[in-house]
């Protein structure tokens, strides 16, 4: 099969990650977690006590910082200046924050340059939110995954209630409904679903039945000489 670029985007929880590696890891393509990207500057800001509102400190934080995305047992593995801050990243806190970290120009001119990059030998699958329509345009495959608000924050729940206990459903509704609008209003890059992008509406699918439809899509493609 010829390598080809694969953008999923989509709103939060809706299974981007998950559906990307599995794509990735069955076409034999390169996974590339870009929320791990975001999530990784926002941790370090937050490990040294700097806020969205500082966003010189941000900037210049962002370019000193070494990020790395591996291959791993369980997934990608993410480094930032050789410490394995896979599991942090997903915090609560992180989670409060990206996505007024990822509203700063230059940290999204910074991680987009570097994602960019990584898709230039071609197979790559990449997600996040403006793939399709900022970071790769020119993907031959682009998907927009999303699904029901309650549907998402069900998900989610299924996901951390262990972990974060106080979290209750109501309020995981709450803040994946604040994301999508911060997201969708943000004036750099916002979510939007790309003109030639295959609209994938997972609420009433499991993650396989997801799966294999991108593959379906992704591989249709391939076929026409993508």
């Amino acid at each position: 099969m010829n390598k080809f670029n694969i953008a999923i985007d989509g709103p939060a929880s809706a299974g981007k990650s998950t559906a990307a590696r599995f794509v990735a890891q069955q076409l034999g393509f390169v996974y590339v977690d870009t929320g791990a990207m975001y999530r990784a500057v926002t941790w370090k800001a937050l490990s040294k006590g700097i806020g969205a509102e500082q966003a010189d400190e941000v900037v210049r934080m962002a370019h000193a910082m070494k990020l790395d995305l591996l291959p791993g047992d369980n997934g990608q593995v993410v480094l930032v200046d050789g410490l394995d801050v896979t599991g942090e990243i997903r915090n609560a806190q992180v989670t409060a924050n990206v996505s007024a970290i990822s509203q700063i120009p230059e940290i999204r001119e910074l991680l987009v340059h570097m994602q960019q990059q990584m898709a230039l030998a071609k197979g790559v699958v990449m997600d996040g939110r403006d793939i399709g329509t900022h970071v790769l345009p020119n993907a031959e495959v682009k998907i927009y995954l999303t699904a029901s608000v309650k549907e998402r924050a069900a998900r989610r729940y299924e996901e951390v209630k262990l972990k974060q206990p106080e979290l209750t459903l109501e309020q995981l509704e709450h803040d994946i409904s604040e994301r999508d609008r911060m997201d969708q209003e943000r004036e750099v890059s916002p979510l939007r679903r790309a003109k030639d992008a295959i609209l994938l509406d997972a609420t009433e699918l499991n993650i396989h039945q997801v799966c294999e439809r991108i593959l379906e899509i992704s591989q249709a493609s391939a076929g026409k000489g993508a």
